[in-house]
């Protein structure tokens, strides 16, 4: 059964935006931490953002900060994850993943403290 939903994937040319949002199931309840990571092809399994649930406090990756920005819906405890001026190598697979133990904010920059995990989905820009 999956744990975590995630949608909004899909092919882009360079410079444009995507926007993915992540929903957990009902098995899954209430979560501390929800974020995103990617995997590019032949590639290592990356943070990229992650939002915590009572703060708000976000975190970025290097890579994406002032360019990505992760929100939440408190109501439904879902996230939506907003992708502007996409570049060709940040195609990957995004998965969402969430974690209802707690731990440091910047603790999530390492996958192994989130114990929840979507189905992954692609994205694809194009140059």
């Amino acid at each position: 059964q999956e744990q975590l939903s995630e949608s909004g994937g899909g092919s882009v040319h360079a410079g444009d935006s995507l926007t993915l949002s992540c929903a957990p199931s009902g098995s899954t309840g209430s979560t501390y931490a929800m974020g995103w990571l990617r995997q590019a092809p032949r590639k290592a399994r990356e943070f990229v953002a992650v939002i915590i649930r009572d703060s708000g406090r976000t975190h970025y990756a290097t890579a994406v900060e002032g360019r990505f920005t992760i929100s939440r819906d408190a109501a439904r405890d879902t996230v939506t994850l907003q992708m502007n001026r996409l570049k060709p190598e940040e195609t990957a697979d995004y998965y969402c993943a969430a974690d209802d133990i707690g731990h440091y904010y910047s603790d999530y920059d390492e996958e192994r403290f989130y114990n929840y995990w979507g189905q992954g989905v692609q994205v694809t820009v194009s140059s």
